[in-house]
Protein backbone atom coordinates (compact mmCIF):
# COMPACT_ATOMS: atom_id res chain seq x y z
CA UNK A 1 0.00 0.00 0.00
CA UNK A 2 1.33 3.46 -0.80
CA UNK A 3 2.55 5.66 2.05
CA UNK A 4 2.29 9.38 2.65
CA UNK A 5 5.36 11.37 3.56
CA UNK A 6 8.10 13.16 1.63
CA UNK A 7 9.22 13.12 -1.99
CA UNK A 8 12.75 12.50 -3.11
CA UNK A 9 12.15 11.92 -6.78
CA UNK A 10 10.71 14.59 -8.95
CA UNK A 11 12.95 16.79 -10.99
CA UNK A 12 12.85 20.02 -12.90
CA UNK A 13 14.07 20.25 -16.49
CA UNK A 14 17.30 21.59 -17.88
CA UNK A 15 19.18 24.69 -17.91
CA UNK A 16 17.34 26.99 -20.11
CA UNK A 17 14.26 25.55 -19.07
CA UNK A 18 14.74 25.22 -15.16
CA UNK A 19 12.68 27.17 -12.74
CA UNK A 20 13.79 26.49 -9.14
CA UNK A 21 11.34 26.51 -6.27
CA UNK A 22 10.67 28.81 -3.36
CA UNK A 23 13.45 28.88 -0.78
CA UNK A 24 11.24 29.90 2.16
CA UNK A 25 11.73 27.82 5.30
CA UNK A 26 15.12 26.66 3.96
CA UNK A 27 18.17 26.77 6.17
CA UNK A 28 19.97 30.09 5.55
CA UNK A 29 23.20 31.61 6.74
CA UNK A 30 23.55 35.29 6.02
CA UNK A 31 26.92 35.79 7.69
CA UNK A 32 29.70 35.69 5.08
CA UNK A 33 32.23 34.57 7.68
CA UNK A 34 30.14 31.52 8.45
CA UNK A 35 29.96 30.76 4.74
CA UNK A 36 33.75 30.82 4.49
CA UNK A 37 34.15 28.63 7.57
CA UNK A 38 31.71 26.04 6.22
CA UNK A 39 33.46 25.95 2.86
CA UNK A 40 36.74 25.43 4.70
CA UNK A 41 35.15 22.55 6.62
CA UNK A 42 34.15 20.89 3.35
CA UNK A 43 37.68 21.34 2.03
CA UNK A 44 39.17 19.86 5.21
CA UNK A 45 36.83 16.88 4.93
CA UNK A 46 38.01 16.29 1.38
CA UNK A 47 41.66 16.56 2.39
CA UNK A 48 41.10 13.88 5.03
CA UNK A 49 40.08 11.30 2.45
CA UNK A 50 42.87 8.93 1.44
CA UNK A 51 43.86 8.14 -2.14
CA UNK A 52 41.97 4.86 -1.87
CA UNK A 53 38.87 6.76 -0.74
CA UNK A 54 39.09 9.08 -3.75
CA UNK A 55 39.36 6.14 -6.12
CA UNK A 56 36.16 4.81 -4.59
CA UNK A 57 34.41 8.21 -4.64
CA UNK A 58 35.46 8.88 -8.26
CA UNK A 59 34.96 5.54 -10.06
CA UNK A 60 35.74 5.30 -13.75
CA UNK A 61 32.67 5.88 -15.92
CA UNK A 62 31.77 2.74 -17.86
CA UNK A 63 28.54 3.92 -19.50
CA UNK A 64 28.27 6.42 -22.37
CA UNK A 65 25.37 8.75 -23.10
CA UNK A 66 24.69 11.12 -26.02
CA UNK A 67 26.04 8.62 -28.55
CA UNK A 68 29.42 8.27 -26.86
CA UNK A 69 32.56 10.06 -28.13
CA UNK A 70 31.14 10.37 -31.66
CA UNK A 71 27.98 12.04 -30.38
CA UNK A 72 30.04 14.28 -28.10
CA UNK A 73 32.22 15.38 -31.01
CA UNK A 74 29.11 16.07 -33.11
CA UNK A 75 27.65 18.27 -30.36
CA UNK A 76 30.91 20.18 -29.89
CA UNK A 77 31.15 20.95 -33.60
CA UNK A 78 27.53 21.21 -34.77
CA UNK A 79 25.91 23.20 -31.96
CA UNK A 80 28.16 26.25 -32.46
CA UNK A 81 27.45 26.03 -36.20
CA UNK A 82 23.71 26.13 -35.47
CA UNK A 83 24.09 29.22 -33.28
CA UNK A 84 26.17 31.01 -35.91
CA UNK A 85 23.81 29.92 -38.70
CA UNK A 86 20.85 31.49 -36.92
CA UNK A 87 22.86 34.60 -36.05
CA UNK A 88 24.16 35.16 -39.59
CA UNK A 89 21.24 33.71 -41.54
CA UNK A 90 18.39 35.68 -39.96
CA UNK A 91 17.85 39.37 -40.66
CA UNK A 92 15.34 41.82 -42.06
CA UNK A 93 15.82 40.33 -45.54
CA UNK A 94 14.68 36.88 -44.46
CA UNK A 95 14.89 34.14 -41.85
CA UNK A 96 16.44 31.23 -43.74
CA UNK A 97 19.48 30.13 -41.72
CA UNK A 98 19.64 26.62 -43.13
CA UNK A 99 19.47 27.66 -46.78
CA UNK A 100 22.12 30.35 -46.33
CA UNK A 101 24.43 28.02 -44.40
CA UNK A 102 24.01 25.32 -47.04
CA UNK A 103 24.80 27.80 -49.78
CA UNK A 104 27.87 29.10 -47.96
CA UNK A 105 29.23 25.60 -47.36
CA UNK A 106 28.61 24.67 -51.01
CA UNK A 107 30.52 27.72 -52.20
CA UNK A 108 33.29 27.05 -49.68
CA UNK A 109 33.75 23.45 -50.80
CA UNK A 110 33.63 24.55 -54.44
CA UNK A 111 36.56 26.88 -53.81
CA UNK A 112 34.66 30.05 -54.65
CA UNK A 113 36.25 31.97 -51.77
CA UNK A 114 39.86 33.02 -51.97
CA UNK A 115 42.11 33.00 -48.93
CA UNK A 116 41.88 36.80 -48.73
CA UNK A 117 38.08 36.68 -48.74
CA UNK A 118 38.01 34.07 -45.97
CA UNK A 119 40.51 36.09 -43.94
CA UNK A 120 38.39 39.19 -44.41
CA UNK A 121 35.35 37.30 -43.10
CA UNK A 122 37.24 36.32 -39.95
CA UNK A 123 38.76 39.74 -39.33
CA UNK A 124 35.43 41.49 -39.93
CA UNK A 125 34.16 40.28 -36.56
CA UNK A 126 33.85 43.29 -34.27
CA UNK A 127 36.41 42.88 -31.45
CA UNK A 128 34.36 45.20 -29.26
CA UNK A 129 31.60 42.57 -29.24
CA UNK A 130 33.96 40.15 -27.51
CA UNK A 131 35.02 42.87 -25.05
CA UNK A 132 31.38 43.76 -24.41
CA UNK A 133 30.48 40.13 -23.77
CA UNK A 134 33.41 39.60 -21.38
CA UNK A 135 32.53 42.76 -19.44
CA UNK A 136 28.89 41.62 -19.24
CA UNK A 137 29.90 38.28 -17.70
CA UNK A 138 32.47 39.94 -15.42
CA UNK A 139 29.84 42.36 -14.18
CA UNK A 140 27.50 39.49 -13.31
CA UNK A 141 30.38 37.68 -11.62
CA UNK A 142 31.09 40.73 -9.46
CA UNK A 143 27.41 40.94 -8.52
CA UNK A 144 27.33 37.23 -7.62
CA UNK A 145 30.36 37.62 -5.35
CA UNK A 146 29.77 40.95 -3.66
CA UNK A 147 26.03 41.60 -3.59
CA UNK A 148 24.33 40.44 -0.37
CA UNK A 149 22.28 37.29 -0.42
CA UNK A 150 21.15 34.34 1.66
CA UNK A 151 23.58 31.42 1.86
CA UNK A 152 22.16 27.95 1.60
CA UNK A 153 23.49 24.42 2.05
CA UNK A 154 23.67 22.30 -1.05
CA UNK A 155 22.88 18.59 -1.00
CA UNK A 156 25.30 16.19 0.65
CA UNK A 157 27.84 15.02 -1.92
CA UNK A 158 29.41 11.60 -2.41
CA UNK A 159 32.55 12.55 -0.52
CA UNK A 160 30.48 13.61 2.51
CA UNK A 161 30.95 17.35 1.99
CA UNK A 162 28.17 19.90 1.65
CA UNK A 163 28.87 23.07 -0.33
CA UNK A 164 27.50 26.54 0.39
CA UNK A 165 25.79 28.72 -2.20
CA UNK A 166 24.97 32.42 -2.12
CA UNK A 167 21.53 33.22 -3.53
CA UNK A 168 21.40 36.71 -5.01
CA UNK A 169 20.21 36.14 -8.56
CA UNK A 170 17.25 38.50 -8.29
CA UNK A 171 19.46 41.18 -6.72
CA UNK A 172 21.91 40.73 -9.59
CA UNK A 173 19.15 41.18 -12.17
CA UNK A 174 17.83 44.30 -10.46
CA UNK A 175 21.30 45.82 -10.18
CA UNK A 176 22.19 44.96 -13.79
CA UNK A 177 19.13 46.63 -15.27
CA UNK A 178 19.22 49.64 -12.96
CA UNK A 179 22.87 50.32 -13.77
CA UNK A 180 22.11 49.77 -17.46
CA UNK A 181 19.29 52.29 -17.42
CA UNK A 182 21.30 54.89 -15.53
CA UNK A 183 24.37 54.44 -17.75
CA UNK A 184 22.30 54.91 -20.90
CA UNK A 185 20.41 58.01 -19.82
CA UNK A 186 20.61 60.55 -22.58
CA UNK A 187 22.02 58.00 -25.04
CA UNK A 188 18.75 57.39 -26.84
CA UNK A 189 18.60 54.06 -28.64
CA UNK A 190 22.37 53.76 -28.99
CA UNK A 191 22.92 50.63 -26.87
CA UNK A 192 19.88 48.61 -28.09
CA UNK A 193 20.67 49.44 -31.71
CA UNK A 194 24.31 48.46 -31.20
CA UNK A 195 23.22 45.08 -29.81
CA UNK A 196 20.88 44.57 -32.76
CA UNK A 197 23.48 45.55 -35.36
CA UNK A 198 26.22 43.48 -33.74
CA UNK A 199 24.16 40.45 -32.80
CA UNK A 200 26.15 38.08 -35.02
CA UNK A 201 29.42 39.36 -33.53
CA UNK A 202 28.03 38.83 -30.03
CA UNK A 203 27.06 35.29 -31.02
CA UNK A 204 30.64 34.62 -32.15
CA UNK A 205 31.92 36.07 -28.87
CA UNK A 206 29.57 33.86 -26.85
CA UNK A 207 30.77 30.73 -28.68
CA UNK A 208 34.43 31.60 -28.11
CA UNK A 209 33.81 32.40 -24.44
CA UNK A 210 31.93 29.11 -23.92
CA UNK A 211 34.88 27.19 -25.37
CA UNK A 212 37.33 29.06 -23.14
CA UNK A 213 35.31 28.28 -20.01
CA UNK A 214 34.92 24.63 -21.05
CA UNK A 215 38.65 24.23 -21.68
CA UNK A 216 39.47 25.95 -18.40
CA UNK A 217 37.31 23.72 -16.22
CA UNK A 218 38.40 20.56 -18.06
CA UNK A 219 42.11 21.31 -17.62
CA UNK A 220 41.48 22.44 -14.04
CA UNK A 221 39.86 19.10 -13.18
CA UNK A 222 43.32 17.46 -13.42
CA UNK A 223 45.10 19.95 -11.15
CA UNK A 224 44.18 18.25 -7.89
CA UNK A 225 43.38 14.59 -7.31
CA UNK A 226 41.07 15.61 -4.48
CA UNK A 227 38.36 16.90 -6.79
CA UNK A 228 34.91 15.37 -6.88
CA UNK A 229 34.32 14.18 -10.44
CA UNK A 230 31.07 13.55 -12.25
CA UNK A 231 29.98 9.92 -12.29
CA UNK A 232 29.14 10.35 -15.96
CA UNK A 233 32.22 12.28 -17.10
CA UNK A 234 35.19 10.21 -15.93
CA UNK A 235 35.55 7.86 -18.89
CA UNK A 236 39.13 8.77 -19.77
CA UNK A 237 38.04 9.79 -23.28
CA UNK A 238 39.00 13.48 -23.54
CA UNK A 239 36.36 14.41 -26.14
CA UNK A 240 33.49 12.82 -24.24
CA UNK A 241 34.61 14.04 -20.80
CA UNK A 242 35.17 17.56 -22.17
CA UNK A 243 31.62 17.67 -23.52
CA UNK A 244 29.78 16.06 -20.60
CA UNK A 245 31.90 17.65 -17.89
CA UNK A 246 34.58 15.91 -15.86
CA UNK A 247 34.43 17.82 -12.56
CA UNK A 248 31.14 17.98 -10.67
CA UNK A 249 31.40 21.39 -9.00
CA UNK A 250 34.40 23.40 -10.21
CA UNK A 251 35.09 26.35 -7.92
CA UNK A 252 37.46 29.27 -7.53
CA UNK A 253 37.53 29.68 -3.79
CA UNK A 254 33.88 29.82 -2.73
CA UNK A 255 32.73 30.95 -6.19
CA UNK A 256 30.89 28.03 -7.80
CA UNK A 257 31.32 28.28 -11.57
CA UNK A 258 28.52 25.86 -12.45
CA UNK A 259 25.96 27.42 -10.12
CA UNK A 260 26.75 30.89 -11.49
CA UNK A 261 26.56 29.68 -15.09
CA UNK A 262 23.21 27.93 -14.65
CA UNK A 263 21.11 31.04 -14.02
CA UNK A 264 23.04 34.27 -14.54
CA UNK A 265 24.69 34.94 -17.93
CA UNK A 266 22.28 32.94 -20.09
CA UNK A 267 18.97 34.01 -18.61
CA UNK A 268 19.89 37.65 -18.02
CA UNK A 269 21.58 37.90 -21.41
CA UNK A 270 18.44 36.51 -23.03
CA UNK A 271 16.20 38.99 -21.23
CA UNK A 272 18.54 41.87 -22.08
CA UNK A 273 18.57 40.97 -25.79
CA UNK A 274 14.76 40.76 -25.80
CA UNK A 275 14.53 44.26 -24.35
CA UNK A 276 16.94 45.55 -26.99
CA UNK A 277 14.85 43.98 -29.75
CA UNK A 278 11.69 45.55 -28.35
CA UNK A 279 13.36 48.99 -28.31
CA UNK A 280 14.62 48.43 -31.86
CA UNK A 281 11.06 47.76 -32.99
CA UNK A 282 9.91 50.93 -31.26
CA UNK A 283 12.66 52.91 -32.99
CA UNK A 284 11.42 51.64 -36.36
CA UNK A 285 7.65 51.83 -35.82
CA UNK A 286 7.31 54.37 -33.01
CA UNK A 287 5.25 51.70 -31.26
CA UNK A 288 5.65 48.18 -29.91
CA UNK A 289 3.36 45.52 -31.38
CA UNK A 290 1.21 43.38 -29.11
CA UNK A 291 3.09 40.30 -30.32
CA UNK A 292 6.42 41.75 -29.11
CA UNK A 293 4.83 42.67 -25.78
CA UNK A 294 3.63 39.09 -25.30
CA UNK A 295 6.99 37.52 -26.16
CA UNK A 296 9.01 39.88 -23.95
CA UNK A 297 6.53 39.62 -21.07
CA UNK A 298 6.23 35.82 -21.17
CA UNK A 299 9.96 35.27 -21.33
CA UNK A 300 10.68 37.89 -18.67
CA UNK A 301 8.31 36.00 -16.35
CA UNK A 302 10.28 32.83 -17.13
CA UNK A 303 13.59 34.46 -16.21
CA UNK A 304 12.39 36.26 -13.09
CA UNK A 305 10.57 33.15 -11.89
CA UNK A 306 13.84 31.21 -12.15
CA UNK A 307 15.78 33.85 -10.23
CA UNK A 308 13.10 34.29 -7.57
CA UNK A 309 13.03 30.55 -6.95
CA UNK A 310 16.79 30.17 -7.26
CA UNK A 311 17.23 27.91 -4.23
CA UNK A 312 15.94 24.65 -5.52
CA UNK A 313 18.26 24.47 -8.46
CA UNK A 314 20.55 23.01 -5.79
CA UNK A 315 18.57 19.76 -5.83
CA UNK A 316 18.34 19.39 -9.60
CA UNK A 317 20.25 16.91 -11.72
CA UNK A 318 22.34 19.67 -13.31
CA UNK A 319 23.87 20.58 -9.93
CA UNK A 320 23.90 17.25 -8.07
CA UNK A 321 24.71 14.80 -10.86
CA UNK A 322 25.91 16.28 -14.15
CA UNK A 323 29.48 17.46 -14.52
CA UNK A 324 30.28 20.96 -15.71
CA UNK A 325 31.70 20.85 -19.21
CA UNK A 326 30.99 22.06 -22.72
CA UNK A 327 27.35 20.94 -22.64
CA UNK A 328 26.37 23.21 -19.75
CA UNK A 329 28.87 25.98 -20.49
CA UNK A 330 27.91 26.34 -24.13
CA UNK A 331 24.22 25.91 -23.32
CA UNK A 332 24.19 28.79 -20.86
CA UNK A 333 26.81 31.17 -22.24
CA UNK A 334 25.81 30.90 -25.90
CA UNK A 335 22.76 28.77 -26.74
CA UNK A 336 20.30 30.29 -24.26
CA UNK A 337 20.88 34.01 -24.92
CA UNK A 338 21.44 33.66 -28.67
CA UNK A 339 18.80 31.06 -29.56
CA UNK A 340 16.07 31.76 -27.02
CA UNK A 341 15.85 35.40 -28.13
CA UNK A 342 14.89 34.22 -31.63
CA UNK A 343 11.21 35.22 -31.33
CA UNK A 344 12.03 38.78 -30.24
CA UNK A 345 14.62 39.08 -33.03
CA UNK A 346 12.09 37.87 -35.58
CA UNK A 347 9.47 40.37 -34.44
CA UNK A 348 12.02 43.20 -34.53
CA UNK A 349 12.64 42.38 -38.21
CA UNK A 350 9.13 41.24 -39.15
CA UNK A 351 6.50 42.91 -36.92
CA UNK A 352 3.24 41.06 -36.36
CA UNK A 353 -0.02 42.59 -35.13
CA UNK A 354 -2.27 40.02 -33.50
CA UNK A 355 -6.05 40.13 -33.29
CA UNK A 356 -7.65 40.43 -29.87
CA UNK A 357 -8.88 36.84 -30.18
CA UNK A 358 -5.35 35.61 -30.90
CA UNK A 359 -3.96 37.58 -27.96
CA UNK A 360 -6.45 36.06 -25.53
CA UNK A 361 -5.87 32.55 -26.90
CA UNK A 362 -2.09 32.85 -26.55
CA UNK A 363 -2.34 34.33 -23.06
CA UNK A 364 -4.65 31.45 -22.07
CA UNK A 365 -2.13 28.90 -23.36
CA UNK A 366 0.72 30.61 -21.51
CA UNK A 367 -1.32 30.80 -18.30
CA UNK A 368 -2.26 27.11 -18.55
CA UNK A 369 1.33 26.06 -19.08
CA UNK A 370 2.63 28.27 -16.29
CA UNK A 371 -0.03 27.09 -13.85
CA UNK A 372 0.70 23.46 -14.63
CA UNK A 373 4.44 23.94 -14.31
CA UNK A 374 4.41 26.12 -11.21
CA UNK A 375 1.70 24.25 -9.29
CA UNK A 376 3.30 20.86 -9.93
CA UNK A 377 6.74 22.05 -8.90
CA UNK A 378 5.35 23.86 -5.87
CA UNK A 379 3.52 20.72 -4.80
CA UNK A 380 6.75 18.76 -5.06
CA UNK A 381 8.69 21.42 -3.15
CA UNK A 382 6.17 21.64 -0.30
CA UNK A 383 5.95 17.87 -0.13
CA UNK A 384 9.71 17.61 0.15
CA UNK A 385 10.12 20.30 2.83
CA UNK A 386 6.90 20.05 4.87
CA UNK A 387 5.30 16.60 4.46
CA UNK A 388 2.68 17.40 7.11
CA UNK A 389 1.52 20.56 5.36
CA UNK A 390 -2.28 20.29 4.85
CA UNK A 391 -1.81 20.94 1.13
CA UNK A 392 0.25 17.78 0.63
CA UNK A 393 -0.33 15.51 3.62
CA UNK A 394 -2.76 13.34 1.66
CA UNK A 395 -0.27 12.64 -1.15
CA UNK A 396 0.93 9.07 -1.54
CA UNK A 397 4.32 7.66 -2.38
CA UNK A 398 6.22 4.45 -2.90
CA UNK A 399 9.25 3.97 -0.70
CA UNK A 400 12.21 2.30 -2.40
CA UNK A 401 14.87 0.03 -0.93
CA UNK A 402 17.34 2.94 -1.17
CA UNK A 403 15.17 5.08 1.10
CA UNK A 404 13.93 7.34 -1.71
CA UNK A 405 10.23 8.09 -2.00
CA UNK A 406 8.47 8.33 -5.34
CA UNK A 407 5.25 10.33 -5.53
CA UNK A 408 2.31 8.53 -7.10
CA UNK A 409 -0.54 10.97 -6.45
CA UNK A 410 -1.39 14.63 -7.01
CA UNK A 411 0.19 16.17 -10.08
CA UNK A 412 2.99 13.62 -9.96
CA UNK A 413 0.54 10.74 -10.09
CA UNK A 414 -0.66 11.92 -13.50
CA UNK A 415 2.75 11.74 -15.20
CA UNK A 416 6.33 11.21 -14.08
CA UNK A 417 7.37 14.57 -15.51
CA UNK A 418 4.13 16.50 -15.61
CA UNK A 419 6.09 19.74 -15.18
CA UNK A 420 7.72 19.14 -18.58
CA UNK A 421 4.30 19.30 -20.21
CA UNK A 422 3.59 22.72 -18.71
CA UNK A 423 7.05 23.81 -19.74
CA UNK A 424 6.45 22.82 -23.34
CA UNK A 425 3.02 24.50 -23.49
CA UNK A 426 4.71 27.76 -22.55
CA UNK A 427 7.30 27.29 -25.28
CA UNK A 428 4.49 27.05 -27.85
CA UNK A 429 2.90 30.23 -26.44
CA UNK A 430 6.20 32.05 -26.98
CA UNK A 431 6.33 31.06 -30.65
CA UNK A 432 2.71 31.69 -31.67
CA UNK A 433 2.95 35.53 -31.54
CA UNK A 434 5.32 35.33 -34.52
CA UNK A 435 2.52 34.20 -36.81
CA UNK A 436 2.88 31.61 -39.54
CA UNK A 437 4.84 33.30 -42.31
CA UNK A 438 8.00 31.46 -41.25
CA UNK A 439 8.65 28.22 -39.38
CA UNK A 440 12.00 29.48 -38.06
CA UNK A 441 10.58 31.13 -34.90
CA UNK A 442 9.06 27.73 -34.05
CA UNK A 443 12.52 26.18 -33.88
CA UNK A 444 12.45 26.69 -30.10
CA UNK A 445 9.33 24.68 -29.28
CA UNK A 446 10.36 21.90 -31.71
CA UNK A 447 13.85 21.70 -30.25
CA UNK A 448 12.48 21.94 -26.71
CA UNK A 449 10.14 18.97 -27.24
CA UNK A 450 13.10 16.87 -28.37
CA UNK A 451 15.17 18.07 -25.42
CA UNK A 452 12.49 17.23 -22.85
CA UNK A 453 11.85 13.78 -24.30
CA UNK A 454 15.57 13.02 -24.33
CA UNK A 455 15.98 14.31 -20.79
CA UNK A 456 13.07 12.21 -19.57
CA UNK A 457 14.62 9.12 -21.19
CA UNK A 458 17.98 9.85 -19.55
CA UNK A 459 16.28 10.22 -16.20
CA UNK A 460 14.30 7.02 -16.69
CA UNK A 461 17.44 5.05 -17.49
CA UNK A 462 19.31 6.37 -14.46
CA UNK A 463 16.41 5.69 -12.12
CA UNK A 464 15.95 2.19 -13.49
CA UNK A 465 19.58 1.41 -12.69
CA UNK A 466 19.28 3.03 -9.26
CA UNK A 467 15.94 1.66 -8.06
CA UNK A 468 15.66 -1.63 -9.95
CA UNK A 469 12.37 -3.43 -9.30
CA UNK A 470 11.06 -0.46 -7.31
CA UNK A 471 11.21 1.64 -10.46
CA UNK A 472 9.11 -0.92 -12.33
CA UNK A 473 6.59 -0.78 -9.51
CA UNK A 474 6.58 3.02 -9.69
CA UNK A 475 6.08 3.01 -13.47
CA UNK A 476 3.13 0.65 -13.05
CA UNK A 477 1.53 3.16 -10.69
CA UNK A 478 2.38 6.24 -12.79
CA UNK A 479 2.02 5.01 -16.35
CA UNK A 480 2.58 8.18 -18.35
CA UNK A 481 5.92 9.88 -18.86
CA UNK A 482 5.05 13.54 -19.66
CA UNK A 483 1.53 13.96 -21.09
CA UNK A 484 -1.29 12.17 -19.21
CA UNK A 485 -3.15 9.58 -21.33
CA UNK A 486 -0.94 10.33 -24.35
CA UNK A 487 2.75 9.89 -23.58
Amino acid sequence: MANRKTNAKTRTPSTHQMRPQNQNNSRRITNEKNQSNNNNSSNEHRQALSQVDWQRVNPKTEHYEFGGPFGAFAMITLLPIVVLAFALGCDSEGYDPFQRTYGFLNDLLAGKFSRDVLLAMVTSVNPYAFLWYILFVCQLTAFAIWLPGDCLDGTKLRDGSRLKYKLNGLQSAQTLFMIGMMANRGQGYRMPMWVYNNFADLAVASVIFAFLVSIGVYVGSFNDKRRLLSLGGNTGNPIYDFMVGRELNPRIGSFDIKFFTELRPGLLGWMFINICMGIKQYADLLRVTNSMVLVCAFQAIYVLDALYNEASILTTMDITTDGFGFMLAFGNYSWVPMMYSLQARYLADHPVDLSITAVFAIVALQATGYYLFRSSNSQKDIFRREPNDPRVQSLEYIETSTGSRLLISGWWGKARHINYFGDWLMSVAWCLPCGFDSIVPYFYCIYFAILLIHRERRDDEKCRRKYGADWDRYCSAVKYRIIPYIY
